[in-house]
């Protein structure tokens, strides 16, 4: 059976046969997500679902005090949007783009009707993929939990690079701090600790990987459990 593309980034996207992806690319559209855009709100209704190619976005809890804590993160690997696939509307996180980039999205009415469909291959891919993100967002719970902010951080970026296929990521400290849970000072600690072991160089608003192998050596076990 004849697959999408290599050129079709998105993973799940790509898995499909060509034919099914040329039938649902009548009700798809790539849009560029700028850096910091609101995909979601907590409590909004859901317009449309996302397949990002090199856009990265988290989903984050918002706490009592303002601060924002990542709870998933999803790239080239998933779909922003999970609600819907169970069968919700209205989103219970907010989704917000790290990486700006480039993502294919789908109306909300069309992809409803589109789950309606018991042997379509994009609900197949889709409750894989929704395994795998719950599998991601409970070893992220029990990370952020027992481990030193050094081998989350190191992890985070593991998961950053795997997403994006670069080894350049233009993140901010302020937006790290928030996805990690961790406050700014320890989170300076962490990134040192890693420029130091010469696994990272960081400048302002930018991160690049010097080497990934020592990186993941050093990363906590949740890495490997996680991205497996």
């Amino acid at each position: 059976m004849t697959r999408v593309s290599p050129a079709i980034k998105n993973l799940i996207l790509a898995a499909l046969p060509r034919g099914e992806y040329e039938r649902l690319s009548s009700e798809m559209e790539f849009v560029t997500l700028p850096l910091g855009a609101r995909l979601y709100r907590s409590g909004g209704v859901i317009g449309h679902v996302y397949f990002p190619s090199d856009a990265l976005v988290s989903v984050v809890t918002r706490m009592r005090d303002g601060a924002n804590v990542e709870a998933g993160l999803i790239g080239r690997d998933g779909m922003v949007g999970v609600p819907v696939l169970l069968g919700d509307g209205i989103e219970f996180e907010e989704a917000v783009v790290q990486i700006g980039g480039g993502a294919t999205r789908m109306r909300y009415d069309a992809f409803k009707e589109e789950l309606k469909n018991d042997g379509s291959p994009l609900l197949t891919q889709l409750l894989l993929y929704s395994r795998d993100i719950m599998k991601q967002v409970a070893q992220t719970a029990a990370c952020n939990r027992r481990h030193k902010a050094e081998k989350r951080l190191a992890r985070w970026l593991l998961m950053c690079r795997d997403r994006t296929e670069s080894d350049d990521l233009p993140l901010t400290q302020e937006f790290i701090s928030g996805a990690l849970g961790a406050r700014r000072a320890g989170l300076s600690g962490a990134a040192a600790t890693l420029r130091e072991e010469g696994f990272i160089r960081y400048s302002r608003g930018h991160i690049t990987m010097l080497n990934r192998a020592g990186l993941e050596e050093f990363a906590c076990r949740c890495y490997r459990r996680a991205e497996r």
